[in-house]
C-alpha cells in the first residue's frame, strides 16, 4: 500500500499480482467499498471512501475475509473550519484552527481551540481574515491578518494585541532563534520584524493564495507561494536572505512544517495527486506519505500526532 496513510477522497496504490484490468476486483477498506479508479495486472489505484471511522483499517480484496494490507485513515478531528494555512498545537495537545472567511469578512470566531476529545470552543475573535499562526518565543500565539496587513499577539485568553502593521497581504509567520518574526506578504516580500519594526528580508514571486513559512531546526526559512504555473517550488532562504529553490517541484504547495525528526513536510493541494509530501533529502524527490485532496496545512503535536488540514477539515493521525 502506498502511501500507508490517507483521508477520504485520497488515492492510494495497492500493489500485488493477478489482478484483472478488465474486471477489477472489489476492494473493501474496513466495511466500505473503495472505488477502483485504475487497474493493471500488478496494481490497483483506490479512492478512499467517505465516512470511515479512522485509525488502522483492514484492506480486503473480493470476497476474501483475510486482510491483504492495512491502511491508516485520518480521523476527522474538526470540520466547519476555514483554514488557509497550517493549524497549530499547544503543549497540551490542543489544536488551534482558524475561520478565516472571505476577504473582508469578520467572522464571529477567528480562531477555535479544539481539544483532543474533539470539543471545539471559540478562542479568539475580532481578527478579520485570520490567516497564519505561529508560536512566539514567549510561548504565545501570533496570528496574521491578510485583510489589514497586521500581526496580533494573543494572550492566554485569546485577547489580541497588534504587534506589527503595514505588512501588505500578511500571510505566513515564523520565528527564528533570536526571536525575530518573519511575515510573508503574498505580493512578493518576506518581512523580518523586530520590536514592531519591519524590514524587507527576501523577495519571492507573488502568490495567488498565500505565502506559507516555517523555520528549520538549523535556522533557515522555508517558504511556499502557490502560483498559476503548472508546478511550484519550495523556497529555501538562508540567514542572510538569499533565496534558492529546492530542485523538486510540487503542484500546489501550501503549508509546511518540520517533523520532530527534522524532515520537511509540505501539504500539496493539487487535485487528484495531492497529499502530504516528506523530503528525506532536500536535494532529492519528496515522497507522498498521506493521500488526500486540497490539503493546505500540516502540524505535528507534542505526543507524536500528525494533523493535515484542508480548508474545511482537520484530520488526525496518531
Amino acid at each position: 500500500m502506498s502511501p500507508q496513510r490517507a483521508v477520504e477522497g485520497g488515492r492510494v496504490v495497492l500493489g500485488g499480482s493477478g489482478f484483472s484490468a478488465i474486471e477489477p476486483p472489489a476492494v473493501w477498506i474496513g466495511d466500505r467499498s473503495a472505488r477502483v479508479v485504475f487497474a493493471s495486472s500488478n496494481r490497483l489505484i483506490l479512492e478512499i471512501p467517505p465516512h470511515l471511522d479512522g485509525g488502522a483499517m483492514r484492506v480486503r480484496i473480493g470476497g476474501d475475509d483475510e486482510a491483504r494490507a492495512t491502511l491508516s485513515v485520518g480521523t476527522e478531528w474538526a470540520t466547519g473550519l476555514h483554514q488557509v494555512d497550517s493549524p497549530l498545537f499547544d503543549e497540551e495537545g490542543n489544536l488551534y484552527a482558524t475561520y478565516s472567511g472571505s476577504r473582508g469578512q469578520e467572522s464571529p470566531v477567528s480562531i477555535f481551540r479544539i481539544s483532543r476529545g474533539g470539543s471545539r470552543v471559540p478562542f479568539a475573535s475580532g481578527i478579520v481574515n485570520a490567516t497564519s499562526m505561529a508560536r512566539g518565543p514567549d510561548g504565545l500565539i501570533y496570528v496574521s491578518s491578510r485583510f489589514d496587513g497586521t500581526v496580533y499577539r494573543l494572550d492566554a485568553e485569546g485577547s489580541p494585541t497588534q504587534v506589527a502593521a503595514e505588512l501588505g497581504v500578511a500571510c505566513g509567520l515564523a520565528f527564528d532563534d533570536q526571536g525575530r518574526m518573519y511575515v510573508g506578504d503574498r505580493t512578493g516580500t518576506i518581512f523580518r520584524v523586530r520590536d514592531g519594526e519591519a524590514t524587507p528580508f527576501a523577495l519571492l514571486p507573488p502568490s495567488i493564495a498565500a505565502f506559507h513559512l516555517t523555520m528549520s531546526p538549523e535556522g533557515e526559512l522555508f517558504a511556499t507561494a502557490p502560483t498559476l504555473g503548472s508546478y511550484d517550488h519550495v523556497y529555501r532562504i538562508d540567514r542572510d536572505g538569499e533565496v534558492t529553490s529546492l530542485p523538486a517541484v510540487l503542484g500546489r504547495p501550501h503549508g509546511l512544517a518540520f517533523s520532530p525528526d527534522g524532515l520537511l513536510h509540505v501539504a500539496d493541494a493539487l487535485a487528484g495527486s495531492g497529499g502530504l509530501f516528506r523530503f528525506p533529502d532536500l536535494q532529492g524527490e519528496p515522497e507522498r506519505v498521506v493521500a488526500g485532496n486540497g490539503f493546505v496545512g500540516v502540524a505535528f503535536g507534542p505526543n507524536g500526532e500528525l494533523v493535515v488540514a484542508s480548508n474545511e477539515t482537520a484530520y488526525r493521525f496518531e
